[in-house]
């Protein structure tokens, strides 16, 4: 599997990510969902995942996200 890149907004900051295909998917199916923007949910993911102390860099954050949304059914 390779990475596919992407640059988004965090923030106000210029930043890119790279994730396998299959999580940029439900990245998108997530945004479009919940009717907010890739940027947004990704910046909601990144202020949990901060105020939770939590070490994953984004992209793994990123990662065990869609990986639980998938699990539940969502």
């Amino acid at each position: 599997m390779s990475l596919v890149k992407r640059s988004l907004s965090l923030a106000g900051h210029r930043t890119s990510l790279a994730l396998e295909a299959e999580f940029w998917d439900v990245l998108d199916q997530a945004a479009l969902d919940e009717r907010v923007s890739l940027a947004a949910l990704i910046g909601r993911i990144d202020e949990a995942r901060v105020g939770a102390g939590d070490e994953l860099n984004l992209a793994s954050a990123c990662r065990v996200w869609a990986l639980k949304r998938v699990q539940s059914g969502t």
